[in-house]
């Protein structure tokens, strides 16, 4: 039996030293870690991995569930697919066994709530957008290629490849650029 440990934050500017000291305190023998947002496990190439990797009596540790997935739907699948495997499932700061109906249950809770909260923060963030709209400060992302440089090229006789070569994009952003 082996006991390993996934660590996730969001953001790159997030420390995943936390999370990886108490998976090594509880008796983890590999960690994987990763840096992406778990509203989804697309991209979630260490968890990927991990899940491939893990086998019959295996134990899989997190911290917390929020941080193996933020939606009901994937955590029940994540924990349908390690049960499958014999694999069980133990967070460090959560009374998780996914061996009993309890503990079954009590993640489901978790899942749940972990869903509730990424919907909140979500409206959240579009409530405040709107609100920056309304008053004029919201403008979104600046433009980062040069429209004018753009046409410049363009009325010099370059082709559109010729321009994406140039300016070092892509023909689709000169021909957004031309449109």
């Amino acid at each position: 039996m082996t006991i390993y440990g996934y660590a996730r934050v969001s953001t790159a500017d997030q420390d995943l030293t936390i999370q990886e000291e108490a998976l090594k305190a509880s008796g983890c023998e590999m960690i994987r870690s990763e840096k992406v947002s778990g509203t989804s496990t697309d991209g979630r190439d260490e968890l990927k991995t991990l899940l491939e990797f893990v086998r019959e009596g295996d134990e899989l540790v997190v911290t917390r569930v929020d941080r193996l997935a933020r939606s009901v739907f994937d955590l029940q699948k994540i924990v349908r697919d390690l049960k499958s495997k014999g694999v069980a499932l133990r967070a460090t700061e959560q009374p998780i066994d996914t061996t009993t109906p309890e503990g079954k249950c009590f993640l489901d809770m978790l899942g749940v709530f972990a869903e509730f909260e990424t919907s909140l923060r979500k409206e959240r963030q579009m409530e405040g957008i709107s609100k920056a709209k309304a008053e004029g400060k919201f403008k979104g992302r600046p433009p980062s290629i040069d429209k004018n440089r753009i046409l410049e090229l363009k009325e010099s006789g370059m082709t559109p490849t010729q321009i994406a070569k140039e300016m070092g994009i892509s023909r689709v952003s000169v021909y957004r650029g031309l449109s």
